[in-house]
């Protein structure tokens, strides 16, 4: 045996004994059962066609499950349903023994007992079918269903079942009273009938009972060994890249899918429960935890064009899931593009465990599996045909339990990077103990992934949690490479308690070097243009009044984060501030309006007069941009709340504002005769030279220009990005083609729309604002 320690160990449990049966066929007496149904009386077996025709007069037509709706529809479920409180079942012992024997069929354990539970009584006439689908689960303890079959005379109606690439096809008898059971998950359709009428019960099969018993055999050494040399060597890494540290995990992935709610040990069907107990032992005996999980596996295959026939259908609340996406069968798999897996649920073995909700992503070096998730139905696949940079492509996505082993010594690190909340929770426990040394020993385990469980998982990150922690650790460094990964837009005013204290215990200095590094994040690129960044700026106000209210050193915090906010701003907004005016630009700034508004109501609150004193100079900028952007400030200022929020800087703004605005106003409008137009920015090759002073040039409205097409280009997108009223066309005639650009009455109706607004603006700010003044408006 070769391969890696993971690789032999999904190959010593592939080698298990014949696994389990996905499905189990019996036979019984037709005096074991007895059925009776109200209007009818008591059925003779075979049914007779007279019984038949009074039980289609009960009959509805059967419904099934389509996403959240149950439906109606023949097409895709021909059959009638008697309904269920008009029929009574008697059977004799020998339905017990048929239970016990369907039991270990399945493979459950010995010392559980499946309880049958009628769910619906069918009647398919000629021609009525149910095309493939999969049963939901009615209950968490429900693990299959069973078909019973009354003895009656028909040909077709086969009810064929697969699972793990298997099908096997059934039968019902006229002399025999048929059962078959089968996993819920198993995919099943009842072939349509040819001649007669096919009449089932359904019943559904529930597991009660403890969970398997371990098991001890030569086998669990083994597998014990290939744990150890798992955790003990050094991960290879892909393509050549030479080799990581040891894994701190391995998930086993197994071969039943489960529902959230429905999975726990004892409930492990057929080989699942076999191999779990194998690996418990062996976990044990390596000095391992093992805790059962729900993975989400998403793989991308480069595949060939399908059968353009893909209907879907869902489950349902009440009744069955038809044919689902997963049904990808004509799909032709060529190679494996690339694949994730995603722990989203756990429990541990122990009696009384109850599932946690976790995050954890799981690295292929981490995975071991004895059923590749490609031989198993997807439960979703999603085709991508051919696009012209890439082939065609077929995604597919599985829901498969894993058993997640890890060192007991590594328990902390993985329990933490699957929920980093009940790390920080932890660590709170821990100094609340006084073991301020271990909690700090256990913090600097976590650093080498929090960045990553962090970011991975941002919008439920626990930052919270992770404040009241890092203040009982008295490692500044510690506490700053915690914090450092979330994301500024979850400070909300409920931490300013906590950050305040912060800032009390590890000084202003740590306060402001941690909230540089969070600013600092969103200084890359576009990242500090996003919508919540904006609009985390609007809601300063209510942040800087929570942090007055923590005390001196939540003031102290206040001004830092204002500064560190404003610079940022600012950073980014005086750039376009001055030069030609675009609709791109003007609409981006009167945005800014609002978090603009945000930041100075803050500062006011804080007294941060060094933010007021730099938004004032910043207001003076002579430029139409920046009264846009300031008339767009002094109109959200009123969302914000009043007294110090409100107060001289916006008087201020509003006094420069007004000033510029006379001014512009006060400037002659543009002569008939005048087609000079500002030059756009920024280059100063020769071309852009010669357009300029064809821009500047007052009477000259047209130019014809031969020019080559690089040119062309070039000249056409200095025009188009700085929307200047120029139209540009090429006369394809000679060489080079003739580039030629006319001047258009935009020129003169812009310039209008601009001075219509100024005096809306100015009337605006008159009405509405008393310039150097704390006064609130009018």
């Amino acid at each position: 045996m070769t391969g890696t320690a993971r690789e032999r160990l999904a190959e010593l449990l592939g080698d298990l004994a014949e696994p389990p049966a996905s499905s189990v066929y019996l036979k019984l007496f037709m005096s074991d059962l007895s059925v009776a149904v109200d209007g009818i009386g008591p059925l003779r077996f075979p049914v007779p066609d007279e019984q038949t025709a009074w039980l289609r007069e009960l009959g509805r037509r059967a419904r099934f499950g389509r996403g959240r709706q149950t439906l109606t529809d023949p097409t895709v479920r021909d059959t009638w349903e008697i309904p269920k409180e008009l029929v009574s079942v008697e059977w004799t012992e020998a339905f017990d023994a048929a239970l016990a024997v369907i039991r270990d069929g399945l493979g459950l354990p010995a010392h559980c007992e499946l309880t049958p539970d009628l769910h619906s009584m069918l009647l398919y006439e000629t021609g009525q079918f149910f095309v493939t689908h999969q049963d939901s689960e009615k209950d968490d303890t429900m693990v299959g269903t069973l078909v019973v079959t009354l003895p009656s005379v028909h040909t077709g109606g086969e009810l064929v079942i697969e699972h793990l690439g298997d099908t096997a096809e059934y039968r019902g008898s006229k002399v025999a009273v048929s059962l078959v059971a089968f996993y819920a998950d198993c995919r099943h359709q009842v072939l349509p009938i040819k001649t007669g009428n096919r009449i089932t019960l359904t019943y559904n099969l529930f597991l009660t009972g403890p969970g398997a018993a371990l098991t001890e055999d030569a086998l669990t050494e083994e597998l014990a060994a290939c744990l150890t040399e798992h955790f003990a060597t050094p991960a290879r890494l892909l393509y050549g890249r030479g080799h990581a540290e040891p894994p701190i995990r391995l998930a086993y992935l197994l071969d039943h899918e489960y529902t959230a709610s429905g999975f726990s040990w004892s409930r492990l069907k057929g080989s699942d429960a076999q191999r779990a107990a194998l690996l418990r032992a062996a976990a044990d005996r390596a000095g391992c935890d093992v805790v059962l999980a729900l993975a989400e596996i998403q793989e991308t295959w480069d595949a060939l064009d399908p059968d353009p026939w893909n209907d879907s259908y869902y489950e349902g609340e009440e009744e069955h899931k038809t044919e689902d996406p997963g049904d990808d069968g004509e799909y032709v798999l060529q190679d494996l593009l690339d694949s994730s897996i995603t722990l989203a649920r756990w429990t541990a073995p122990e009696e009384g465990s109850r599932p946690e909700d976790v995050s954890l992503t799981i690295r292929d070096h981490e995975v071991a599996v004895t059923t590749p998730s490609s031989h198993l139905t997807p439960y979703e696949a999603q085709y991508e045909g051919y696009m012209g940079n890439y082939g065609n492509t077929l995604d597919r996505w599985y829901r498969r339990a894993a058993l997640v082993i890890w060192p007991r010594a590594r328990r902390f690190s993985n329990r933490a990077q699957a929920t980093p909340k009940w790390a920080m929770d932890e660590l709170e426990r821990m100094i609340r103990a006084g073991n301020t040394s271990e909690a700090q020993e256990v913090a600097r385990t976590l650093l080498p992934f929090w960045d990553t469980a962090i970011r991975s998982d941002s919008k439920s990150a626990p930052l919270a949690a992770t404040l009241r922690a890092v203040g009982g650790l008295d490692e500044p460094e510690t506490a700053t490479a915690l914090l450092r990964p979330f994301e500024l837009v979850l400070l909300a005013p409920g931490h300013a308690p906590l950050l305040a204290g912060l800032a009390g215990h590890y000084g202003d200095a740590w306060m402001g070097d941690l909230q540089r590094v969070w600013f600092e994040s969103w200084r890359r690129g576009a990242h500090s243009y996003r919508t919540e960044v904006m609009d985390w700026l609007c809601e300063l106000p209510l942040l800087a009044a929570a942090l007055l209210a923590a005390g001196p050193d939540g003031k102290i915090t206040a001004h830092r984060l204002l500064e560190q906010a404003w610079n940022l701003f600012a950073g980014k907004v005086r750039p376009w501030l001055t030069g030609p005016s675009t609709s791109s630009r003007d609409t981006w700034l009167s945005d800014l309006g609002r978090p603009l508004a945000g930041i100075l109501t803050a500062a006011a609150q804080t007294e941060a007069h060094g933010v007021l004193d730099e938004a004032v100079r910043l207001g003076r900028t002579p430029s139409d941009q920046t009264a846009l952007l300031v008339v767009s400030a002094l109109r959200a200022a009123g969302e914000h709340a009043t007294g110090n929020g409100r107060g001289a800087v916006f008087g201020d703004l509003a006094a420069g504002c007004a000033g510029h605005l006379q001014n512009a106003l006060a400037r002659p409008q543009r002569a008939t005769g005048d087609w000079s137009i500002d030059p756009p920015e920024a280059c100063s090759c020769e071309l852009c030279e010669t357009l300029a002073a064809f821009l500047r040039d007052r009477a000259s409205r047209s130019l014809e220009w031969p020019l080559a097409k690089q040119g062309r280009s070039h000249i056409h997108s200095r025009i188009d990005a700085a929307e200047l009223p120029v139209r540009h066309q090429t006369r394809r005639q000679g060489r080079p083609y003739t580039l030629v650009l006319t001047k258009t009455e935009a020129l003169f109706d812009t310039e209008r729309l601009i001075r219509e607004r100024h005096r809306a603006d100015l009337a605006w700010i008159t009405e509405n604002w008393t310039p150097k003044s704390d006064a609130l408006p009018c």
